[in-house]
């Protein structure tokens, strides 16, 4: 299995609660209370450590949330590597309305970090040798739009495969440096990039090619939600249909998605494999309620359901 790395620049921790009912301001008695280690990366690495690999976290954090992070991550055994900043680690809320089904997310920005604190997380990959560089989650306040461009740059000279998982100005930024292995845009991720409506499949499979065939990344993998995924790769373009299972919570679907991707990749098993792989995490994930991520064996079983032989989008005539 080729080796692993991944950077979280604004970790949270991930507290998920059950309510009968959610209004306002009486107080509301929730149960099933529940701490997780989020962030994108982090998220990567449960995933791929629950999948039977190994990856090397790196990630920001402090304060006395900070602390209480470290102690999660330490509970989940990952192999982990701390960049200490000033400003407290935010701490992210998931709240799911029994009543109606419905679930309701607070999510931070997060601390505001220095140019010296940020600068240490690139000081600090200057270090790392992997094969796999994965950059997953949002940029805190404080860091400019173009570090994941930059983390990209370090990644070429030091042959890495740079895997991205972001949104906004940072994706753009990032998209438009280059040197990417594989990015994973939510299909509202690829709107906002494009700065097109993308209104059905021939539309966003174009979108993808653009990208990919202008040589900013190798693959491009859009998830859809319940219409399931679009690759686009240099060897051509493919969709995939969702696997359709009850929904628990739909919190770290693309985060499981892009790690059984990753560690597919990494076990060396073929782009369209690996895509097959992720679809099953996705759906895996799904199932699990809360901050909870996708578990080996539903990702198994699941994927016995995605179809072996995937057409190409080009044949269907959506390109």
């Amino acid at each position: 299995m080729k080796s692993i790395v991944t950077l979280t620049m604004n970790p949270a921790i991930d507290v998920a609660y059950e309510a009968d009912q959610v209004f306002h301001t009486r107080k509301i008695r929730a149960r099933q209370e529940h701490y997780d280690p989020g962030g994108g990366g982090i998220n990567v690495a449960r995933v791929i450590a629950r999948l039977g690999g190994t990856a090397r976290a790196y990630y920001l954090s402090g304060g006395a949330t900070g602390c209480a992070l470290d102690g999660l991550l330490d509970q989940h055994a990952l192999v982990r590597s701390r960049i200490p900043i000033k400003g407290d680690t935010r701490v992210s809320t998931s709240i799911y309305e029994r009543e109606t089904g419905k679930e309701f997310r607070l999510v931070p920005r997060g601390p505001e970090l220095t140019i010296d604190e940020w600068q240490a997380a690139l000081d600090h990959l200057e270090g790392v040798r992997a094969d796999f560089l994965v950059a997953s989650g949002s940029l805190p306040p404080g860091v400019p739009d173009d570090f994941y461009s930059r983390v990209g740059q370090l990644a070429r000279r030091h042959d890495m495969r740079l895997i991205l998982d972001t949104s906004g100005n940072a994706l753009r930024e990032a998209v438009m440096g280059g040197n990417l292995h594989l990015i994973k845009p939510s299909i509202g991720e690829l709107r906002q990039l494009v700065a097109r409506p993308l209104n059905d499949e021939r539309d966003i499979v174009a979108a993808a090619r653009e990208i990919v065939d202008s040589g900013k990344s190798d693959h491009l993998a859009v998830t859809m939600g319940r219409e399931g995924a679009i690759l686009a790769s240099r060897a051509g373009t493919w969709r995939l249909p969702a696997v359709e299972v009850e929904t628990r919570s739909a919190v770290g679907a693309g985060d499981s998605f892009l790690a059984a991707m990753v560690f597919a990749l990494s076990s060396e098993r073929d782009p369209l494999d690996a895509f097959r792989y992720g679809i099953a995490a996705g759906a895996a994930a799904v199932l699990t309620p809360g901050t909870d991520l996708c578990h080996r064996d539903d990702v198994e079983r699941l994927l016995e359901l995605v179809p072996s032989i995937v057409p190409s989008c080009q044949e269907k005539g959506a390109v």
